[in-house]
């Protein structure tokens, strides 16, 4: 096995053969959280992974031991405006949906907290394995807002929509076993095991034939009705703007902020 790296100031790209990519997200000083810039250079990287022949594999992940994505990035969001809102939930949107209708297979390996935007990236992808240390949640509600990358469509179909309103309601973290008992993740694995495990699943995906795979990946998409995606996280996207305009929204993300138990009024 070979590997040939690259980096931008937010990812860290790593070639391994047979045509296995490995990107990860690297924002150590802020948990590998998601703001506007890490996003803009995700969108990029998965565009030209999307149209590179040579790929015919994607494992997503974080790098460092802490976590692969610890959420979206509170300090940025907080002073949003309504069209500010909607204009990042669809700057997610567009990162999630490269995730997951590439023509590649798209892997998340999750190897520390997934929270929020972490838990929605994950989603986006085709499976998702998790170290030990995983640990997986939409704390969205307790900010003032919801999940807006998707969160409220994907979810569900891993873990059904009882168990997704669940999660979703109470904000309530998932570690790595129970996420594997509710089939939000395939299969944990040690942490140390995590990526050489991950990479073997990957290689015995690019040892197929790649239009097989990428055949086989549009009809499940199709079939789990993906064909209304764009009508639905639009939806997803407005309502996540509009929240940016109530009391619950700007407590919220202050008290995450100031480091304190928010106060909200309730529904207005």
């Amino acid at each position: 096995m070979t590997a040939d790296s690259s980096t931008t100031r937010h990812l860290i790209q790593e070639m391994l053969d047979p045509g296995i990519c490995v990107l990860k997200i690297s924002r150590p000083e802020a948990l590998n959280a998601l703001n506007t810039d890490v996003l803009i250079e995700l969108k990029d990287a998965l565009l030209k992974i999307a149209n590179t022949p040579e790929i015919r594999v994607l494992i997503f992940t974080g790098n460092g031991e802490k976590a692969f994505i610890a959420g979206a990035d509170i300090t940025e969001m907080k002073g949003k405006t309504v069209e500010e809102g909607v204009q990042f939930a669809q700057l997610g949107h567009e990162v999630t949906k490269l995730l997951e209708l590439m023509p590649k297979p798209t892997i998340a390996a999750v190897n520390g907290y997934a929270l929020g935007g972490g838990t929605e990236l994950a989603l986006a992808c085709d499976f998702i394995y998790a170290s030990d240390k995983a640990v997986f949640g939409q704390p969205e509600v307790g900010l003032g807002v919801i999940p807006g990358f998707g969160g409220t469509l994907r979810l569900s179909k891993f873990v059904g929509l009882p168990r997704a309103k669940e999660l979703i309601f109470t904000g309530r973290r998932v570690k790595a076993e129970e996420a594997f008992q509710i089939g939000l993740v395939c299969q944990v694995f040690e942490s140390n095991q995590l990526m050489p495990r991950v990479i073997e699943i990957a290689q015995t995906i690019s040892k197929h034939s790649a239009t097989a795979v990428a055949k086989a990946k549009h009809l499940l998409n199709e079939f789990a009705e993906t064909s209304g995606l764009n009508v639905k996280l639009d939806a997803e996207a407005h309502a996540f703007g509009r929240l940016f305009e109530t009391h619950d929204q700007r407590e919220g993300m202050s008290a995450f902020v100031e480091k304190r138990k928010p106060v909200f009024h309730g529904l207005s």
